[in-house]
């Protein structure tokens, strides 16, 4: 996967369908690198929105990157548990040192009680007309909503605690090296 190591430090590149630069973090270091998947961490992290906003997420943050599953996953440790943030995007990319995929709006909320909260619905189907998705990119955003929320209720890696917290001290391991 393009030469990355464990410790390196990433940026990430959200875009939207029509090509358009959507937002963009400022690092993710890489944890854990598998067949299918990356395993990236971040704090307080800088964070640029399209409209130029600037601001930094609030706390530390364990992602999960897929080159076959359209969706990306980030366990947010927060002071009352561990909330999950899974967007419904493309597998991801990298190219000279930024992961890049598409993002489709639609968005799953976990909560640290296992319950759970689809977003965005409204977004998704005005870009959806906007930029013109196909019915099969339709199906397949909604198909891989369907298998998220199946590994939700099933409690699938990576949303059961341990995984994160495992994930995080490999992190802080990380950055002590640093």
């Amino acid at each position: 996967m393009e030469n990355i190591k464990i410790g390196d430090k990433l940026q990430i590149h959200c875009y939207k369908h029509n090509g358009q630069l959507h937002r963009q973090w400022d690092e993710a270091t890489v944890i854990e690198i598998h067949e299918d998947y990356i395993v990236f961490g971040n704090n307080q992290t800088i964070v640029i929105d399209s409209d130029g906003k600037v601001w930094k997420t609030k706390e530390p943050a364990i992602l999960f990157f897929y080159k076959n599953r359209w969706f990306n996953i980030i366990g947010q440790i927060k002071q009352y548990g561990i909330y999950f943030y899974c967007n419904i995007a493309t597998p991801f990319l990298i190219d000279d040192k930024v992961i890049k995929y598409i993002d489709y709006d639609l968005d799953l909320r976990v909560f640290p009680n296992g319950s759970f909260k689809i977003l965005d619905r409204m977004e998704y189907k005005y870009h959806k007309k906007q930029m013109h998705y196909s019915n099969r990119l339709d199906f397949i955003l909604k198909y891989e909503l369907g298998n998220l929320i199946d590994m939700v209720r099933r409690k699938e890696e990576p949303f059961d605690k341990n995984y994160i917290e495992h994930y995080y001290k490999l992190y802080c391991e990380l950055k002590k090296k640093v």
